[in-house]
């Protein structure tokens, strides 16, 4: 998607991230986005918590003598 971007371009696109958030910014914003793609991968590494067994699940509600209408 990107594989044709040439040296013209990326320069264009950095002039547009300074023009828009300010040279002081664009550290802070790259900060942010790694720490959030290393959160991002942190959560994808923790341990996936099994489903509840069936002896846990709570009981279905006791059914009524006939069907229940939404309109009448």
């Amino acid at each position: 998607m990107f594989g044709n971007l040439g040296f013209t371009e990326i320069a264009i696109l950095l002039l547009i991230l300074v023009l828009f958030f300010g040279a002081k910014r664009i550290p802070e914003i790259g900060a942010s986005i790694g720490k959030g793609i290393k959160e991002f991968k942190r959560g994808l590494k923790d341990e996936v918590v099994p489903p509840p067994s069936p002896s846990d699940a709570p009981l279905p509600p006791a059914q009524s003598a006939g069907p229940k209408r939404l309109s009448q």
